[in-house]
């Protein structure tokens, strides 16, 4: 007979190696997050849209921090991997975890280019192209808008409901 364990159940819930929460928000949550949103907010993260460039509040940040989807909250890009691109829009080597982006080609405006996607939620984050530097050669150019910091030292929302409740970034 075997002992009783003291382990809680195993969540059946999709993770991601760097131990996320990748379940989709329910339609209660994403109707909560999304009216959150600004106008700009929403036609870049649901209509894939692109903010101009040179003027994003994240773009001069050099805080160190995790730049993390505006609308779930899972954590996309660490400040370390940033660059300045000379684009107009915040510039990543390397997402947080390969598992947070979700990566679709986008044949849309006469170009072929491969889209950036929240994995959780599917919202548009922005494009990667391979034309950034060592050392992964990848330019992961993202909107501002699509973006939300969250200082270095401060907590990370594991799930979609943490981010809900949290208001996190807001």
């Amino acid at each position: 007979m075997s002992a009783p364990s003291n382990r809680s159940p195993v969540s059946s819930a999709p993770a991601s190696p760097a131990g996320f929460d990748l379940t989709p928000p329910t339609p209660d949550q994403r109707a909560a997050l999304v009216e959150r949103l600004s106008d700009e907010e929403r036609h870049v993260l649901l209509s894939h849209g692109t903010e101009a460039p040179f003027c994003g509040g994240l773009l001069d940040n050099k805080k160190p921090g995790i730049y993390a989807c505006r609308l779930c909250g899972l954590p996309l890009f660490q400040s370390a991997t940033k660059f300045e691109s000379g684009t107009g829009w915040p510039s990543f080597t390397a997402p947080f975890d390969n598992a947070h982006l979700k990566l679709v080609q986008d044949t849309s405006h006469g170009m072929v280019r491969v889209e950036t996607l929240c994995a959780r939620c599917g919202s548009h984050q922005g494009h990667v192209f391979p034309d950034g530097p060592a050392p992964t050669g990848l330019r992961f150019c993202i909107n501002s808008v699509s973006l939300a910091f969250v200082p270095e030292g401060e907590g990370l929302a594991k799930s979609v409901q943490d981010w809900v409740e949290e208001g996190a970034a807001f």
